[in-house]
């Protein structure tokens, strides 16, 4: 249902987990991104055709700490997915360092169309 696209050898930031979420109403398809550091202002969901786009960049710090050990990563970082076909998002949330995008299918209605008929 989902596919990632766009990752180069090492390109592992930041990390995602894809889940199915069965329920009476069909499945939801989740992504969840670890992005610990990031405000909602500093990241951005977009889709565009079939991609969905991940996208986040933190302001540069303050110029007068020295780091002695840095293990939370604050690069910019793009992730892109290719949606098949009939997926849309259906909500965005930041909680607790997670970046939580939900996906769903909508159901097919079943609705019959009438065509009109037209004389010559």
């Amino acid at each position: 249902m989902l596919e990632r696209i766009g990752k180069g050898p090492g390109d592992s930031y930041p990390p995602y987990n894809i889940e199915r979420i069965r329920g009476a109403k069909g499945d939801v398809i989740r992504i969840v991104l670890a992005v610990a550091g990031f405000t909602r202002e500093q990241l951005e969901v977009a889709v565009e055709d079939s991609g969905l786009t991940i996208s986040g960049a933190q302001e540069q710090r303050d110029e007068k700490r020295d780091f002695l050990h840095r293990g939370i990563a604050a690069r910019p970082f793009q992730r892109t997915f290719v949606l098949a076909d009939g997926l849309t998002v259906r909500s965005a949330e930041l909680d607790n360092g997670l970046l939580i995008i939900e996906l769903t299918r909508p159901e097919p209605t079943g609705q019959v169309k009438r065509i009109e008929i037209k004389d010559p």
